[in-house]
């Protein structure tokens, strides 16, 4: 089936679809032909809350739900918060794909996260290993209580024949990313950084850790065309990664960033901060294989286009 026929006729509703991932992929359901988009604002809508989930299904009428919501940040956030992201983003979750079966819902498209994989799971990372330990402990509440709807998706698909499929894209990053500092992922604090030291003439910035680990990371644009594929054409049951297969040390992406930015000054590293889950690199063929997926934006373009949106966009 062509993509605008699958999407029309069909209402769709995005939770977080105000946000960083939910703002292309809404972008892109629309170039598509899909003409009922219902996004869930937080000031309307805590997700959280039952009633509120309720409420909103009455609202939207959907045959097919994409939930990107969800409660994230970056190590510091995860640490200062561990008991919100867990219960927010758990009850968020189950109570969702329970009340959308009970509604006889389409599809239901769950997004995972990386975090929920081991700590030291074998390289790459492959969807049948998710289960061979506990994730890193600075984001583990956050992972497990997005691997909880990995269960529940299997489970209602198994005793129901509930259509839910689970999705894992690694870290994003991308125009419209979050840059506060308290929240931020990796790539956008270190734009900060880069162009607030710049601008101050200071001659060093500080990043966490020891510049060991290696991160994977996908463009935001290519993410969001990988949850719209999988939409249109996986109905399994298995998770699947959603990567770009390209592995880099902290210390080279920092290194990167401050070439692309222009700042010619030192990285202090903190080594009393955590660096996090050692090494992420994914294994990226069951997507492909499955729905045809596979990245298209070149990492060294994707961060020059986000850190001109910074450039352009910061207050």
């Amino acid at each position: 089936m062509m993509s605008k026929e699958f999407w029309q006729g069909r209402q769709v509703c995005v939770t977080g679809g105000a946000g960083f991932l939910g703002k292309v992929v809404c972008a892109k359901l629309r170039a598509r032909g899909a003409k009922d988009i219902f996004i869930p604002l937080m000031e309307k809508y805590n997700l959280v809350q039952r009633s509120d989930i309720l409420r909103m299904l009455d609202d939207s009428h959907p045959d097919i739900i994409i939930h990107l919501a969800a409660q994230v940040g970056g190590i510091g956030a995860n640490l200062e918060h561990p008991a919100e992201y867990f219960y927010d983003n758990l009850m968020m979750g189950v109570q969702l794909i329970h009340e959308s079966w009970l509604r006889k819902i389409e599809k239901f498209v769950a997004i995972g996260t990386i975090c929920a994989y081991p700590k030291h799971t074998p390289l790459p990372f492959r969807e049948e290993n998710l289960w061979d330990g506990y994730p890193e402990e600075t984001n583990a509440p956050y992972g497990l209580a997005k691997k909880m709807l990995l269960v529940q998706s299997q489970a209602y698909r198994q005793q129901y024949g509930f259509n839910s499929i689970f999705l894992l894209p690694v870290n994003l990053y991308g125009p419209g990313d979050n840059f506060n500092p308290r929240s931020s992922h990796v790539i956008p604090a270190l734009i900060r950084k880069c162009v607030e030291a710049q601008e101050k003439g200071a001659s060093e910035i500080i990043v966490w850790g020891d510049g060991t680990p290696t991160r994977e990371f996908l463009f935001v644009d290519d993410a969001a065309e990988g949850i719209i594929l999988a939409s249109e054409k996986y109905n399994g049951s298995e998770p699947v990664n959603l990567g770009s297969g390209f592995e880099i040390s902290i210390k080279d992406l920092a290194e990167l960033i401050c070439r692309l930015t222009g700042f010619r000054g030192r990285l202090a590293w903190d080594t009393l901060k955590p660096n996090g889950q050692p090494r992420r690199c994914l294994d990226v063929s069951r997507a492909r294989r499955l729905f045809g997926f596979s990245a298209q934006v070149d990492f060294e373009e994707g961060l020059r286009r986000t850190i001109e949106w910074y450039r352009q966009h910061r207050i």
